[in-house]
């Protein structure tokens, strides 16, 4: 299987005077949901579909719970999960407020499964 591709053509908005140049961008081939998920996992192991999707929807409430305390979640070989923020600047530390907090998203820094898995990817275009 191979990951699909289109290419947009984009310009620099910092150099709007430069030629614009072709950027490839990956197009998804469907989703699959929580439930979906589960049945996989139960047709390559020894728990059924029911305590799969149980486990499957208590992780996702607990990830979610301990992404919110501001824990780093640890996934093993799978990878880990992380909350990350970005700003404004401020020109002194006594000014800045949480109201300058713009940003607020959740990293995920792949394990070595996922690592290799993207080193041999293969590509095709739409």
């Amino acid at each position: 299987m191979a990951v699909k591709y289109s290419l947009t053509e984009k310009g620099n908005p910092l150099r709007p005077g430069d030629p614009k140049k072709w950027y490839a961008n990956s197009k998804s081939a469907g989703s699959i949901t929580l439930r979906a998920l589960g049945k996989e996992i139960t047709q390559r192991s020894t728990v059924n579909h029911a305590d799969t999707v149980a486990v499957l929807e208590a992780l996702t409430q607990v990830l979610t719970e301990r992404l919110a305390e501001g824990n780093i979640v640890r996934f093993g070989d799978f990878g880990s999960f992380q909350v990350s923020i970005g700003s404004e600047g401020v020109e002194k530390p006594e000014k800045f407020n949480t109201n300058l907090i713009k940003t607020r998203k959740v990293t995920f820094r792949p394990g070595v499964d996922i690592r290799d898995m993207l080193k041999n990817l293969k590509f095709e275009k739409l």
